[in-house]
C-alpha cells in the first residue's frame, strides 16, 4: 500500500493550499532552474508552474511549511524527483545516468498550439 501525501489528502492540504496559492502571488522565478515561470500554462504544459518542496517529504521535509515550499516549472520539479539539491546549478552539474537523463527537448523555446 502506498504511503498517504499529508500534503494531498493529509492534515497538511488546507495549510498547503494556503501557502500554495501565496506562493503564486509572491513568486514569479522557477527555484530550481532560475527561469521565469508563465503562469498562463496549465498542468501538463511542461512549464506550467507547480510547487516544489525544498526538502522533499520523504526526506524529512515539512509536508506544509512556507519556508520548506518553492515556486518551479512542472518539468524541473520532476527532474528534480526526491533530490536534495545544495545550489541551484546542481540539475546542470549531475552526473548523466539512467536515472537522470538529459532533456531531449529545450522546453524552453517550445512553442505549444494549444496557448
Amino acid at each position: 500500500m502506498k504511503a498517504k501525501r499529508l500534503d494531498r489528502d493529509g492534515s497538511h492540504r488546507k495549510q498547503f493550499e494556503r501557502n500554495k496559492k501565496r506562493i503564486y502571488a509572491t513568486q514569479t522565478v522557477c527555484g530550481i532552474c532560475g527561469k521565469p515561470v508563465d503562469f498562463s500554462y496549465k498542468y501538463p504544459h511542461p512549464l506550467s508552474p507547480c510547487i516544489d518542496h525544498i526538502i522533499p517529504i520523504n526526506k524529512g521535509g515539512h509536508p506544509s511549511d512556507l519556508d520548506n515550499l518553492q515556486l518551479a516549472h512542472w518539468t524541473c520539479n520532476r527532474q528534480k524527483s526526491d533530490k536534495l539539491l545544495n545550489t541551484k546549478k546542481a540539475i546542470k552539474e549531475q552526473v548523466i545516468s539512467n536515472r537522470n537523463l538529459p532533456l531531449t527537448i529545450d522546453w524552453f523555446n517550445y512553442k505549444s498550439n494549444s496557448k
